[in-house]
């Protein structure tokens, strides 16, 4: 096979010998030597269910490779688990990750030289931190998502994470007895792999797959599935012919790919999570994609799949109907996806999808036809008004109440919020803002599931507003706002709200305001301070000196700017 490769430099001429002694020390030979070196980004570990199975994955795509007539070599990268991260200190770390997994490939891929790279991840930061690392290094590469979770089971009924979130507040409201309560923790997670509705793991890798750097079929494939395993082979085998093609992810990623993978994940219903990542994404790319991009394709991209959160269904059903390729073909033939766009398979994405089978959407129920759409609109939308002037996003699907005016609650964390909520201190008609929350005021810019769980399980999930300079999960459901810019950290308008003050989120109107006027705020802001950065060490205090706002992707290298 005569492809010139970087790694080369490392195994030609006398100067190397050092080098060649060591990589014989891992297995290479003399004939390996003269093929391509691949690397594989591994995110395996045994705190998470997302992680747990990923080394017998990583070693399929070595197979691969080798098959494919290149060397294999395993490196790892880390993961936080968000799930048992969630409501406390541990969650401010879980954005911070997403950097972590993006430097780190991007550092070992940079230093061994390698030719190619394999990712695979599972739980959610795994996937933008991956695709950041490939658009860094920018090699031929494929990422391979883990894979999705099986719903566990609970007198008949499909549960997971989200359930034990929720389950929280029904049992501290007296709705569920403690024998109940446990009996959903122990059936909500069944094995191997990441959440399993629409939540950010299984959004990201939707988005990923329709933008292009994933395999076809690979977004919903449970983790335990035969078929994930086969597909990280594959990922090996085809990672070479990329080589030989002179694909790298800068040729294949596109603003009109980063269309497709927002279109997409719209018309699943996907988590507001992707606005930030895919806006890091291109940012590493150096594509100019915006907030009001999401917006414009919010307003004629339909919400066609009744997934968890707000809907019934699990990303192993979506798989079992023909999964993200039986979408996309159906949203390619309506008009709704860029055809021409390049793929890791070498083919464009209308090439892809020739052979795949129309969706038969009466023989199921996890998609919708446009004309018995969920929502004729993306389910995302951007807000923007005097209280977040440089944006914000709510997710709406599921909500018959879209809008709300009331008095502020003003919680300077979290942790007060949740405190004061599990105190039912919160009422019907309340407008709860959570500040200080943002990639530098937390630092992190912390996921609240268990404060929006906490909310649903009392019931007010459509009688309260919630509004934050911070993140939500992909679990989350219920009229929230997050990613409000600037944050509060920087003297956004957010950090001038008092308790009583009156604010209106409306998403029809995409308006998020609270009613003052603009001298009322430019006197408050007079007095206001800038509190301290929450850490004075270590990688916390590395990430608030550097991160952007989140209007920017909160990524973490644009400091020359």
């Amino acid at each position: 096979m005569d492809i010139r490769h970087r790694s080369r430099i490392m195994t030609e001429g006398d100067k190397a010998a050092a080098a060649r002694a060591m990589l014989r020390a891992v297995g290479m030979t003399d004939e390996d030597f003269e093929k391509p070196i691949i690397g594989v980004a591994s995110g395996w570990s045994t705190i998470t269910p997302c992680n747990y199975h990923i080394n017998a994955l990583a070693d399929q795509a070595i197979k691969g490779i080798a098959e494919g007539g290149g060397f294999g070599q395993i490196f790892g990268t880390i993961t936080v688990s968000d799930g048992i991260s969630m409501g406390h200190e541990g969650m401010k770390f879980s954005l911070v990750s997403r950097e972590v997994i993006a430097d780190s490939i991007e550092t070992v891929g940079s230093a061994q030289r390698f030719d190619g790279l394999v990712a695979i991840g599972g739980c959610d930061k795994n996937m933008p931190g991956a695709i950041i690392g490939m658009a860094r290094l920018n090699i031929p590469a494929i990422f391979v998502y883990g894979g999705t979770i099986l719903p566990g089971n609970h007198n008949g009924q499909d549960i997971d994470i989200v359930s034990i979130f929720e389950a929280v507040g029904k049992y501290q409201s007296g709705k569920i007895s403690q024998e109940e309560f446990k009996a959903i923790e122990k059936a909500a997670c069944p094995g191997p792999g990441s959440c399993g509705g629409m939540y950010t793991a299984n959004t990201m890798a939707s988005a990923i797959e329709a933008m292009g750097l994933s395999l076809p079929s690979g977004a919903c494939v449970p983790a335990v599935d035969i078929k994930k395993a086969i597909e990280c082979r594959e990922a090996g085998k085809q990672v070479i012919k990329l080589l030989e093609l002179g694909l790298t992810p800068q040729k294949i990623v596109t603003k009109k790919s980063l269309e497709n993978a927002i279109t997409v994940a719209l018309a699943l219903g996907g988590s507001t999570n992707l606005v930030l990542h895919l806006l890091a994404i291109a940012s590493s790319l150096e594509i100019n994609l915006t907030i009001d991009d999401f917006g414009r394709l919010a307003d004629k991209t339909p919400h066609l799949a009744d997934l968890k959160p707000s809907g019934q269904y699990v990303a192993a059903d979506l798989d079992r109907v023909g999964g993200i390729p039986c979408l996309m073909k159906y949203l390619l033939n309506k008009g709704f996806l860029h055809g021409d766009t390049l793929t890791c398979t070498g083919k464009t994405l209308a090439e892809n999808l020739e052979s795949v089978k129309e969706m038969e959407f009466e023989k199921q129920k996890v998609l919708m036809p446009i004309e018995k759409a969920i929502r004729s609109t993306g389910p995302l939308v951007i807000l923007k008004g005097n209280l977040a002037p440089e944006g914000c996003v709510a997710k709406i699907s599921g909500l018959k109440v879209t809008e709300i005016t009331g008095p502020a609650k003003v919680f300077n964390g979290e942790v007060e919020a949740f405190t004061a909520i599990q105190a039912h201190k919160v009422q019907k008609g309340d407008v709860v803002v959570i500040r200080y929350e943002g990639p530098k005021g937390g630092p992190g810019m912390q996921e609240m599931l268990s404060v929006t769980a906490a909310l649903m399980g009392q019931g007010l999930g459509e009688d309260v507003g919630l509004i934050t300079d911070g993140r939500f999960s992909g679990g989350t459901h219920g009229l929230v706002v997050g990613h409000i810019a600037p944050e509060a950290q920087d003297g956004g308008p957010i950090a001038l709200i008092q308790d009583g003050d009156t604010i209106t989120v409306s998403a029809e109107q995409k308006l998020i305001k609270v009613h003052l006027t603009d001298a009322e705020l430019a006197q408050r802001h007079i007095n206001w301070k800038k509190p301290a950065i929450k850490y004075k060490r270590g990688v916390m205090a590395k990430y608030a000196a550097v991160v952007a706002c989140s209007s920017k992707g909160a990524v973490t290298d644009l400091i020359s700017e």
